[in-house]
């Protein structure tokens, strides 16, 4: 049986017999392995979960679950801060949501980083806020 890419077209990948949910994600494991084999970083975590609401008893009486959030990886850096990190191409509603709910309980923000081979040669990690700025610029400059 063909394996099927989920609905962003992402494929599952095992590296080091751990399952990523696409080739970014996995990329960007080794990417930190190979930062903490050089000493750049302390450590690194692989899909540490938050809980953003606890689970509850609605006014009907009905349990609810809590929500959570899984992030693709937690970098402790070598000065003990940390930084969660999500790989993404694109922020769906969904995340979006998730990430202020994180963001307002934990007092932290989650760095979203992707590939952006078409707009940074050669192709390098960069911050998603970064390439949406880069984006900008060169459709700006398309325009003039």
């Amino acid at each position: 049986m063909k394996k099927r890419a989920n609905k962003y077209n992402a494929k599952k990948v095992v590296v080091d017999g751990i399952k990523f949910d696409s080739q970014d994600e996995s990329n960007y494991y080794l990417h930190l392995k190979e930062l903490k084999r050089k000493g750049e970083i302390k450590d690194f975590e692989l899909q540490p979960e938050f809980e953003l609401q606890p689970k509850f008893v609605n006014v009907k009486g009905k349990s609810v679950l809590p929500i959570k959030y899984k992030a693709d990886f937690l970098v402790t850096h070598n000065d003990g801060t940390q930084e969660v990190i999500d790989v993404k191409g694109f922020e769906t509603a969904d995340f979006k949501l998730k990430k202020k709910l994180f963001e307002y309980k934990y007092d932290q923000s989650i760095t979203l980083v992707c590939k952006a081979p078409k707009y940074l040669a050669p192709a390098q990690w960069v911050e998603l806020d970064e390439l949406k700025r880069i984006r900008k610029q060169r459709k700006k400059g398309e325009k003039q």
